[in-house]
């Protein structure tokens, strides 16, 4: 008897050494890198909603098929446009005349390498929710046909589009 009961105490001491808090066992986002405001205050970046990706992938696909329609519907009313050749595109309908004018000209077409989505909450409580990519864009420039290299950082609030900034550099030559 006295086994029995020396086997269940040990038990029972087993059973509350192991038993974990729930609030422990709850994961925490991991930080992935830091946005600096202007004001050098640094606020941790977290790995963000993938719907972003998706919604990038939709802007991408309409730019490729000429789609102002999808392209405004996306993009937010306050839309900036940061181009590699240090224009400003203020507002989305400056986009879409930008768009038009490109488009009409040229055929670019943009091949997505990768995206990567990060988020972050601002000082304010706003979620800002960015979306890194990396695209080659072919277009024909002078009736020659160019490969270039993008990174697009895109900033999301509310679902729509508000900000990009766009990187580029031309194809090696290796």
């Amino acid at each position: 008897m006295k086994k029995i009961i020396v086997v269940f105490l040990l038990a029972i001491i087993t059973i509350s050494c192991n038993n974990v808090n729930e609030s422990e066992t709850q994961s925490t986002p991991t930080a992935i890198g830091v946005e600096i405001p202007n004001d050098s205050t640094r606020i941790s970046l977290y790995g963000g909603d993938m719907t972003t990706t998706r919604l990038w992938e939709a802007y991408i696909k309409a730019h490729n098929e000429k789609d102002l329609k999808t392209i405004q519907n996306i993009n937010d009313d306050s839309f900036k446009g940061y181009p590699p050749n240090g224009d400003v595109i203020d507002g989305s309908k400056a986009h879409i005349v930008f768009l038009k004018d490109w488009f009409s000209k040229s055929s670019p077409k943009w091949t997505t390498k990768y995206m990567i989505a990060n988020q972050f909450t601002d000082t304010k409580g706003v979620l800002n929710q960015w979306v890194t990519s990396g695209q080659d864009l072919t277009d024909t420039v002078d009736g020659e046909e160019v490969t270039l290299h993008h990174v697009h950082d895109v900033l999301f609030v509310n679902g729509k589009i508000k900000m990009i900034y766009v990187y580029e550099r031309a194809t090696a030559k290796e």
